[in-house]
C-alpha cells in the first residue's frame, strides 16, 4: 500500500511536469508571439491615446489650436449675426440706464463694461477656458497699448458724444469713419479699395444719411469731441481687424490683453469729461441691476465685435453698423407704426440697395481662384477675409 501511494504521488508530479513540458511547447510556438502582438497592439492603442490627448491639449491650450476653433466655429455669418443680435439688446439696456435709471456718466459707464468684462475673463481664465495669446515676440507691447489706448478714446467719446448732440448729429459723424478707414488702412497697409466699391460705400452712407439725419443740434464742445472721435473710431476698428488676421489672436486673447489699458485710460478720463456726482447717484438695487444687464451685454458686444472685425475687416464692420441703424428704423416703421417720413424711409431702400451690391461684390471677389485673387483683403459684408489687414462695448447703440 504504501508503495502504491507512493506510485500515485510519483504519478501526479510527472503528470504536473508533463503539463508545463506542454505549455513551455506551446509558449515557444506561437503562444508567445500570440502575447507579444497583444502587448504591441496596447502599446500602439496607448501611443494613439496619447497623441489624441496631446492634439486636444494644443487645439485648446496653443494660440494656433485656439485660432482654427474660431475661425472653425465663428465664421463672418455667425460673427456678424452675433454682433448684430447683441447689438439690439444693449441699445434696450443702455436706453433703461440712460433714461428710466438716470445715470448721467458715459465715461463711468464705459468703465463699468470693461471692468465686468475684465472680471468675466479672469474667471473664463481660472477655469482655463479663456484661449492662450500667441508669444509675446509675436506682436510687441506698443501695439497692445496703443489698441487700449485707441479703444477707450473710441468707446468713452461717442458716449459723450451722444450726450451732448443729437443723434443725427453723431450719425453725421459715423458716416465720417467710412471714408477715414478707406484713407487710413491705404496709409497704414497700402491697400486700395476698388472703384466700384467706393462708388458703393457713397451710396450706403448717402442713404444712411437720409435716412437717419433728420436733426443737426449740437453745441460747440459736443462738435469737437465728434470731430476728435471719428479718427480713433476707424483706427480701432483697423487695429483690431489687423492684429487677428496678420496673427494668431482671438477675440478673447486680445480683449484679455488690452483691456486693462483701456480701463486705466478710461479712468483719466472720467474726471475730464463725466460730470461730478457719481459717488452721489442712487446705487439701489433695482439701478445696481440694470448697470449691470448693461455691463454685461458690453462684454457680449465687446467680443461680438471683435469676432466680427477679425472675420471680415473693418469696412465691413462699418456696412453692418450702417445696416443696424436702418433695419432698427424701418422696424420701427414696420412693426411699432411709427412714422419716419417719406424721405427717410426713401434713404434707408436706398441704403440697403447699396449694402447689398456691396455684399455682391465682396462674395464675387472672395470667388476668384487663389491665383488671380486681387492683393487686397476681401471686404465683403459677409465673405472671408484675406490674408491681411472696436472691440469694446462703445456707444449707446454701436460696438467696436
Amino acid at each position: 500500500m504504501m508503495k502504491l501511494r507512493w506510485w500515485r504521488v510519483d504519478a501526479s508530479e510527472v503528470a504536473a511536469v508533463t503539463a508545463m513540458g506542454v505549455w513551455e511547447a506551446v509558449l515557444a510556438g506561437g503562444g508567445r508571439r500570440f502575447i507579444k502582438r497583444k502587448d504591441s497592439d496596447a502599446g500602439e492603442t496607448g501611443r494613439a491615446l496619447e497623441e489624441l490627448r496631446s492634439s486636444l491639449y494644443n487645439e485648446m491650450h496653443s494660440s494656433e489650436g485656439a485660432k482654427r476653433q474660431q475661425q472653425r466655429f465663428c465664421g463672418p455669418s455667425v460673427a456678424l449675426t452675433f454682433n448684430f443680435a447683441v447689438a439690439v439688446g444693449i441699445i434696450v439696456a443702455n436706453k433703461m440706464v440712460m433714461g428710466s435709471v438716470g445715470f448721467k456718466f458715459p465715461i463711468a459707464l464705459s468703465l463699468i463694461h470693461y471692468a465686468v468684462a475684465l472680471v468675466l475673463m479672469a474667471i473664463l481664465k481660472e477655469l482655463s477656458l479663456l484661449p492662450v495669446a500667441p508669444p509675446s515676440k509675436s506682436t510687441p507691447f506698443s501695439s497692445l497699448f496703443a489698441l487700449g489706448a485707441v479703444m477707450s478714446l473710441s468707446t468713452g467719446l461717442a458716449n459723450v458724444s451722444l450726450k451732448h448732440n443729437s443723434v443725427g448729429f453723431y450719425q453725421m459723424a459715423k458716416i465720417a469713419v467710412t471714408p477715414t478707414i478707406v484713407a487710413a488702412e491705404f496709409m497704414l497697409f497700402q491697400k486700395k479699395v476698388s472703384c466700384q466699391k467706393v462708388i458703393t460705400l457713397a451710396t450706403v452712407s448717402f442713404g444712411v444719411a437720409v435716412a437717419t439725419v433728420t436733426d443737426l443740434e449740437f453745441n460747440f464742445f459736443g462738435a469737437c469731441v465728434a470731430l476728435a472721435w471719428i479718427v480713433p473710431s476707424a483706427v480701432n476698428k483697423i487695429l483690431w481687424s489687423n492684429l487677428q488676421q496678420t496673427g494668431n489672436w482671438t477675440a478673447l486673447a486680445l480683449m484679455w490683453k488690452t483691456t486693462p489699458v483701456t480701463i486705466f485710460f478710461l479712468l483719466a478720463l472720467m474726471p475730464l469729461l463725466d460730470p461730478p456726482g457719481l459717488l452721489l447717484f442712487d446705487w439701489n438695487f433695482r439701478n445696481s441691476c440694470a448697470i449691470v444687464i448693461s455691463a454685461l451685454f458690453g462684454f457680449l458686444l465687446q467680443w461680438s465685435g471683435a469676432l466680427a472685425l477679425g472675420a471680415t475687416s473693418a469696412l465691413s464692420h462699418v456696412v453692418l453698423g450702417q445696416f443696424k441703424t436702418i433695419v432698427i428704423m424701418l422696424s420701427g416703421y414696420l412693426i411699432f407704426s411709427s412714422d419716419p417720413g417719406v424721405t427717410s424711409i426713401c434713404g434707408a431702400v436706398v441704403a440697403l440697395g447699396g449694402m447689398s451690391f456691396y455684399t455682391y461684390l465682396g462674395l464675387k471677389e472672395s470667388s476668384v481662384p487663389t491665383g488671380k485673387k486681387p492683393p487686397s483683403r476681401s471686404n465683403s459684408f459677409l465673405g472671408k477675409p484675406g490674408v491681411a489687414g472696436d472691440g469694446g462695448s462703445s456707444d449707446y447703440e454701436d460696438s467696436v
